[in-house]
């Protein structure tokens, strides 16, 4: 084998303050032409790895304290000791990095296009600048490329802003590309799509790949070699097919069987509900909102949002919301708590109508359906207590808050003893998340939604999360709309499924209906897109196709008509 176009040799990373260094004695090889994925669990040293070989975790307060990184080339540069001057000249040019927070990574004052832009000109290609940012937005998909140059990171969805990302680190067609969860946050089309992009740029341009990840199927849909990370240290590393196949170390083997995978654990067992009394009844929820000029600031067309949405939501039961970024299902969920306004439709909890009440009417109702979202770290006040945080919820309504209830809550969501006078910070993702379910749950609600609720935490974090929502729903008689985009997930939980695109519900049915004999052409392309449980079962993945069509119409337009065609019991699709 040829030699490595990046080498780590026994790698020390310390950070003041901390008695222990964060990375120790790490050696890493990554050959040109091959993807190497990283992986483990949250606080394992992946992340600090890859800053360290960017050398961005001067700017954190960690500091390499021995070893090399060496980046081959006419003259190789030892990163680990280049001044910064080299180093910049690097970074973007032979290094470049995807986050896996876009919205803290892109700047919130500046356009998309002059973001993409500058990467450009930094590095010397100044004329034909503008023209290959808009060609690598169209290459990484995203809707509407000429019209998103000019938006701003706030106006763009999580989806559409990692897209971005990826952009921009590939716009300048990098030897080492080092992408750090690029796709957490990602639905299945888009996550194949990219997966399948960054292959193939690897493979054209003969790019290497530094690929960190805690999804395994990502792993086996992409990566040529594994190495896996515990406590700041390689334990294991090996070609994919080795490592899944006879894993050596027990903490791999914890991660592989942790993993859900689709289509080998079977669906959920539905549970038997009483259809005669919902416990949330959507009829044709729609909601529109404003998209004006930019210079005079006309009204000029309506984003479809929700589009005509009708649903039945029973005690005890889990209706899953899958679709791809953009095509409606958080807008559904905040329209039925009132976070967003509501053009038409009606919503029935408990025999109120959700979208007609207001003042204390309304507060009282929200009582009744809480939500947990899918960010842990921005959902959580950081100068609140745990105790205050659980306790607002009950003050907020003139409820009384009693030691022993927010105690009980803290032991039955997992978390130990002491943490309600503990703050934010002091918590892993995954313990935060259980900080979320616990304040939702403290007002003993009839409905949850559970945006997105795992998609940021590790494999083995999920498992537990998930069992926690599923006692709690059946201790309590909950009923769960869980939107996700993760198909092992919602096969473990969901009991029906609605599938949205371009805000309208195009097939609902029990789980084991959609996923065993999907009839819409849209649920069939989401199911195609899941990643593979094995490298053995890899496969060349033909493109997605064309991007979702926009969901903005000119005024006076609407998305065309159609009926619905019953496929089974309680199984129905759209066609237009």
């Amino acid at each position: 084998m040829s030699a490595p176009l990046l080498s780590i040799e026994n790698m020390v990373v310390s950070f003041g303050g901390q008695s222990q260094p964060a990375v120790r004695g790490v050696s890493l090889d990554v050959h040109r032409g091959e993807i190497l994925a990283l992986v483990g669990e949250s606080a394992s040293g992946k992340s600090v790895t890859v800053k360290s070989v960017m050398r961005l975790i001067d700017f954190q307060g960690g500091r390499i304290t021995g070893g090399r990184i060496i980046l081959s080339g006419k003259e190789p540069v030892d990163l680990a000791a280049a001044p910064e001057p080299v180093l910049r000249r690097l970074r973007g040019a032979r290094i470049a990095m995807i986050f896996q927070d876009p919205m803290t990574s892109l700047n919130p004052v500046m356009t998309i296009g002059a973001q993409l832009t500058e990467a450009i000109r930094q590095h010397g290609r100044a004329a034909d600048a503008q023209v290959r940012a808009l060609a690598m937005l169209e290459q990484v998909r995203l809707s509407d490329p000429e019209r998103r140059m000019a938006q701003y990171p706030h106006e763009l969805s999580g989806g559409m802003r990692q897209r971005v990302m990826i952009a921009m680190a590939l716009v300048c067609e990098p030897d080492l590309l080092i992408a750090d969860e690029p796709t957490t946050a990602l639905d299945v089309t888009v996550q194949a799509e990219i997966l399948g992009l960054i292959r193939g740029l690897q493979k054209q341009n003969g790019m290497a790949v530094l690929f960190i990840t805690h999804d395994m199927g990502v792993v086996a849909e992409i990566a040529d070699r594994v190495a896996v990370m515990l406590q700041g240290e390689i334990v294991e590393e090996g070609t994919v097919q080795k490592v899944f196949d006879a894993p050596r170390h027990a903490y791999t083997r914890k991660l592989l069987d942790a993993a859900p995978k689709f289509r080998e654990g079977g669906t959920a067992t539905p549970v038997e509900v009483d259809r005669a009394a919902p416990v949330l009844s959507v009829h044709h929820l729609t909601a529109r909102y404003p998209v004006r000029s930019r210079l005079l600031r006309r009204h000029i067309a309506n984003v479809h949002a929700v589009e005509d949405v009708s649903f039945d939501l029973h005690p005890g039961e889990t209706v899953a919301i899958i679709g791809e970024s953009g095509c409606g299902k958080s807008s559904l969920a905040k329209s039925l708590l009132r976070l967003l306004p509501v053009a038409e439709g009606r919503a029935f909890l408990a025999g109120r109508d959700l979208l007609t009440l207001e003042g204390e009417h309304l507060r009282a109702a929200r009582a009744d359906i809480q939500m947990v979202f899918q960010d842990p770290y921005a959902a959580l006040d950081p100068r609140m207590s745990i105790r205050q945080i659980l306790s607002e919820p009950l003050r907020i309504r003139g409820l009384p808050v009693e030691g022993a209830l927010l105690e009980a809550l803290i032991a039955r969501v997992g978390l130990p003893e002491g943490s309600l006078d503990r703050y934010p910070h002091q918590f892993s993702g995954g313990q935060r998340q259980r900080i979320c379910i616990a304040r939702a749950l403290v007002l003993r609600p009839k409905v949850l939604i559970a945006d997105e609720p795992v998609s940021a935490l590790d494999v083995a974090i999920q498992s537990q999360i998930l069992d926690l929502l599923k006692s709690f729903q059946r201790d309590d008689d909950l009923a769960m709309l869980f939107i996700s985009h993760d198909m092992a997930v919602v096969e473990r939980v969901a009991d029906r499924i609605v599938v949205m695109y371009r805000g309208r519900i195009v097939e609902e049915g029990p789980a084991y209906a959609v996923l065993g004999q999907p009839s819409h052409p849209y649920t069939r392309r989401l199911l195609q897109a899941v990643p593979v449980s094995h490298p053995r079962r890899r496969m060349d993945r033909a493109p997605m196709g064309e991007p979702t069509p926009s969901p903005i119409f000119p005024l006076g337009s609407t998305p065309a008509l159609g009926s619905w065609r019953q496929i089974g019991q309680d199984h129905r699709v759209w066609e237009a």
